[in-house]
């Protein structure tokens, strides 16, 4: 049976066509899936965008110049050559944004794992498939599973600096940082975002964060105490104005994304602490030592609970097919997505 794939210009994320794929015969030691949905979002642009630094076009392999985009959500397995993955078991991870797609799936210690050639040096958190049974928040979950996951790691990296009173957030309207957000003022750190003229006055409302600033007025920033700035912007010259603004009280500068990918920045000199990367399988590999695999998805599935409890303001917006995803894909790419909205994607 044909399906269809996703497929986008490694050099210019603009370009992106559905094309056919023809389902191939499976060799022993494959399985092949159904896509039944995911969300997509400004991470999954940000996987295309640092795709050969970080490897992420490697997950899912493409014609040379090509890419095909990770996201996140929930698959079933209709054929199986695995003695241990039976047809119609449903799993939650990393897919394509395809119909179908094949992997070399084994039972791990806790779930399932790709074993395919091609996967045996990427990071174990993106190689993850764990059983999932229904659920009422399975959309939820498709949608904040990567990202609030993130909010929880970085929360849980800057909860070990005790002396820090206050955070500032970039792209303030983001999923990953209104969940950072959250967290923050559940520890009572002042939290204080960053975002467009456009968006200021609704994030404002969500009630997440202390004070709202527009870019434009980032020279007026002021903080109650030792500050950490979150960008999840990825703007070097927004950076450079954030750190020049908070002068001494800065203490900690973190690179989480890049939504604001075409701002680029270029040699814009940075003064005080020197922005590093946040790199999120690098804390779960830390917690899985300290805490055990099962206590990190424990921790995490009530936190998600508990924020979708406590998110009234979160609208899902379903897509459905190849033009469903098309337009979803080119509206989260050029930043036309409000702030309350999740995109799920239903490819068949």
């Amino acid at each position: 049976m044909a399906g269809w794939d996703l497929l986008v210009d490694r050099k210019d994320l603009r370009k992106a066509q559905i094309v056919s794929a023809e389902a191939p015969a499976l060799a022993d030691g494959e399985v092949r899936l159904e896509v039944e949905r995911f969300s997509l979002t400004a991470n999954n642009i940000t996987y295309g965008i640092i795709g050969d630094a970080f490897g992420y076009w490697k997950f899912f392999p493409a014609p040379d110049g090509l890419g095909r985009i990770p996201v996140w959500g929930f698959a079933t397995v209709t054929e199986s050559r695995v003695p241990d993955v039976p047809v119609g078991l449903r799993l939650f991870g990393y897919l394509p944004m395809s119909t179908s797609f094949v992997m070399q799936l084994v039972k791990a210690r806790s779930g399932f794992v790709d074993r395919a050639p091609h996967r045996a040096e990427l990071p174990p958190t993106y190689n993850a498939y764990n059983e999932a049974p229904a659920d009422p928040l399975d959309d939820h979950r498709a949608l904040l599973r990567p990202l609030l996951m993130t909010s929880f790691l970085l929360d849980d990296f800057l909860g070990e600096d005790e002396g820090l009173t206050s955070l500032v957030l970039s792209s303030a309207s983001s999923k990953t940082a209104l969940g950072l957000a959250w967290f923050a003022k559940a520890r009572g750190r002042e939290v204080i975002g960053l975002t467009s003229p456009a968006n200021a006055k609704l994030i404002e409302g969500l009630g997440l964060y202390d004070k709202v600033l527009t870019y434009d007025e980032v020279a007026a920033l002021k903080t109650r105490g030792p500050t950490a700035f979150v960008d999840f912007a990825g703007d070097r010259s927004g950076t450079a104005k954030v750190h020049a603004a908070l002068g001494g009280g800065l203490i900690r500068s973190i690179i989480v994304g890049a939504t604001h990918w075409e701002a680029g920045g270029g040699q814009v000199e940075i003064a005080g602490p020197t922005p590093t990367l946040f790199f999120a399988p690098d804390q779960i590999r830390k917690r899985m030592a300290d805490w055990g695999p099962g206590e990190v998805e424990t921790r995490f599935d009530a936190a998600l609970r508990a924020f979708v409890a406590d998110s009234s303001w979160l609208n899902l917006v379903q897509h459905q097919g190849q033009q469903g995803l098309t337009e979803a894909y080119h509206m989260v790419l050029e930043g036309r997505v409000r702030p309350q909205d999740g995109h799920i994607i239903t490819p068949a």
